[in-house]
């Protein structure tokens, strides 16, 4: 969706060894996925898929010098054009597309244009302080989350199977009912089975059901299904179920040791009680893991009794009695009437196994004798869970008790987290027609981090390279219309803020004029301080086959300007460039020919140092960029389909 964009960026200390991989955890480096939408939302996920964090720029009441009489000033009907985590995760560098209000202050002149491209500096700084508790809470944490995904397929599978048997079963024997209507007798089929039992003259519709409808096939089509749904239940409760409830008591039990390190888990919002609360509902759901298996186990010992019984029956009844006679004991098992009785009591037209497993808004209780009941009260004072009314639900109200409770107890960090990421400053950038979005413009921007000096560090007399922001992108043609078909490239803007202890009073900005005949694409920071521009030709040239360049040049070597932070009734900073634009030159730079037009976006891979373009006719060219182009003479092209 346009207007939804996401960075997602890793780090780990060269000299630290604290973020090395738990067991059986696939996370081996402590990483945040920061996403934002079109509704101002900004999103922060450890791993990408554990939240931690959510805020709204249109919530920031911002006090900055760069506006007039250093007013405090808000972001309204903003959405997020471009995110960037810096690689000490301390900042946050967000483009918007917006309007700035400034709050008690009117500007001086009320002709000026307040919706524009502005940058946002966002204080992150806990992801790093707190990045090793962060680290081990989202371990568990998002193992957790990944086991109750498998627990629910479980139960859903689970669920699916015993329907159908149970649908198979009501199939044969649901017709038994209407058999004993049409013979004018009014009994159910359970008294009719009852008497067949006591050794009663067997009725019609007892007599036509067994011999005719259900048979001696159907009745064995029906105990094999049952049987074979009972075996598929007992094999996912033991191989996904049962451990997947063990692993989530054990990782519940991790975070509440955690929890009670309170010097260091109080500060990320890992709440004791609410850790607590979920221990004792992980603990509970084993309990009803295994009592589930009890109950599947009598079940399905109380059909195969009762199949048992009925084979019996359908033999005698179809006047095999000397072949019954003569075939060995161990081909015809016995069976307990005992349990017959029960099944057709309790068994025949209830499902115990289906009410464990089926979801149900209306909450059906399990009923527990007052001995049960009792015992449990009295285990309080042992140990026991203060919940002592947990057997009288099913294993699914468990399980969703359980999660409910696990989502509560991490709505605290997420909470806590969101609290503490704030705005430090705002940059205006560029003004923008009113009526323009982030879904109808197409703005290139592309936002690095590099290890630099900025010159007012490099004259002290200890500095060292720091972390200096990089903001690139195309000015429109709309918004300066001195400045046509120009960049601008920003850096400093983290160092220089109000927010910042590093010390730089400014930020520096340089604008950069694309080559007579080109306009730009798409644009990307690259390693080692380079820019790399995609270039369209603006009208196509007969003699030549080329319609497009892929431009690289160096960021540290350009002729920036300090920005003045003084106060100014013009608040878009850039405007004070226009008299030192820089002429870009292909002949004086490193550039590709490109023999298609070309679309954003432009792909770059620093780590592999090749970029992926975008050509006409569904082509996808890829480039090595450390190398001249003479030594690489040779492209590889895909079609889109094998990309």
């Amino acid at each position: 969706m346009p207007g939804v964009v996401s960075v997602d960026t890793g780090f780990m200390d060269d000299n630290e060894d604290s973020f090395r991989e738990l067991s059986n955890s696939s996370h081996q480096r402590f990483n945040i996925l920061c996403s934002g939408d079109k509704d101002g939302s900004l999103c922060f996920s450890i791993f990408g898929i554990f939240q931690i964090g959510k805020i709204n720029i249109h919530n920031f009441s911002i006090f900055t010098p760069q506006l007039v009489n250093q007013a405090t000033c808000q972001l309204q009907n903003a959405s997020v054009y471009k995110v960037a985590l810096s690689r000490d995760l301390c900042h946050l560098i967000v483009l918007s597309i917006g309007d700035l209000v400034q709050d008690k202050v009117e500007f001086k002149d009320p002709q000026m244009s307040t919706h524009g491209l502005h940058c946002l500096l966002l204080n992150t700084s806990i992801f790093r302080k707190r990045k090793n508790e962060l680290h081990q809470v989202a371990l568990q944490a998002s193992n957790i989350a990944d086991l109750i995904e498998v627990f629910r397929a479980s139960l859903s599978v689970m669920c699916k199977q015993w329907s159908d048997a149970m649908h198979t079963f009501h199939e044969k024997f649901d017709p038994l009912a209407s058999l004993i209507v049409d013979h004018g007798l009014d009994s159910s089929p359970q008294e009719e089975f009852l008497s067949l039992l006591g050794g009663a003259r067997t009725s019609p519709p007892i007599h036509q059901f067994l011999v005719n409808s259900l048979g001696e096939v159907g009745l064995k089509r029906v105990a094999k299904a049952i049987h074979n749904a009972g075996k598929e239940l007992h094999l996912v409760v033991q191989e996904n179920l049962q451990p997947a409830a063990e692993i989530i008591a054990f990782r519940i039990g991790e975070l509440r040791g955690l929890s009670r390190w309170r010097a260091r888990y109080q500060g990320v919002g890992l709440d004791e009680n609410l850790i607590d609360n979920a221990t004792e509902k992980a603990g509970m759901l084993l309990v009803q893991v295994e009592r589930f298996m009890g109950v599947l186990a009598t079940v399905l010992y109380q059909f195969q009794n009762f199949f048992t019984w009925l084979t019996k029956c359908v033999k005698l009844l179809m006047s095999e009695l000397k072949l019954l006679m003569t075939e060995p004991s161990d081909q015809l098992p016995p069976y307990n009437s005992e349990l017959v009785v029960i099944f057709l009591k309790f068994l025949y037209d209830r499902d115990p196994v289906r009410q464990l497993l089926e979801p149900s808004e209306v909450d059906h209780g399990v009923e527990i004798d007052m001995d049960t009941m009792q015992r449990l009260k009295e285990l309080v004072q042992f140990g026991g869970f203060s919940d002592t009314k947990f057997l009288q639900r099913t294993l699914v109200k468990e399980f969703e008790q359980m999660e409910y409770c696990f989502k509560e107890a991490f709505q605290m960090p997420f909470t806590t987290i969101s609290k503490k990421i704030l705005c430090e400053d705002l940059l205006p950038l560029c003004p923008l027609p009113s009526s323009s979005t982030s879904d109808s413009l197409n703005i290139p921007t592309s936002i690095s981090y590099y290890k630099d000096v900025l010159p007012e560090a490099s004259t002290c007399a200890s500095y060292q390279r720091q972390l200096v922001d990089y903001i690139c992108f195309r000015i429109p043609d709309d918004s300066f219309i001195d400045m046509p078909n120009c960049l601008a490239i920003t850096r400093g803007f983290m160092c220089g803020s109000i927010g910042s202890k590093k010390g730089y009073t400014s930020l520096e900005a340089v604008l950069l004029h694309v080559p007579d005949g080109y306009h730009c694409v798409d644009v990307s920071l690259y390693k080692e301080n380079q820019i790399i521009l995609l270039l369209n030709e603006t009208t196509a040239i007969s003699e030549s086959p080329e319609n497009a360049r892929m431009m690289m040049f160096q960021a540290s070597g350009l002729p920036f300007v300090s920005i003045s932070v003084s106060s100014n009734a013009n608040h878009w900073r850039l405007n004070e460039l226009k008299e030192c634009v820089m002429n870009l030159e292909l002949e004086s730079e490193k550039n590709r020919c490109i023999p298609h037009s070309v679309t954003a976006p432009l792909a770059v891979s620093a780590s592999r140092g090749v970029a992926c373009v975008f050509a006409a006719r569904k082509r996808a060219l890829v480039y090595i960029l450390d190398e001249d182009e003479d030594e690489t003479s040779d492209m590889e092209s895909l079609p889109f389909s094998a990309v």
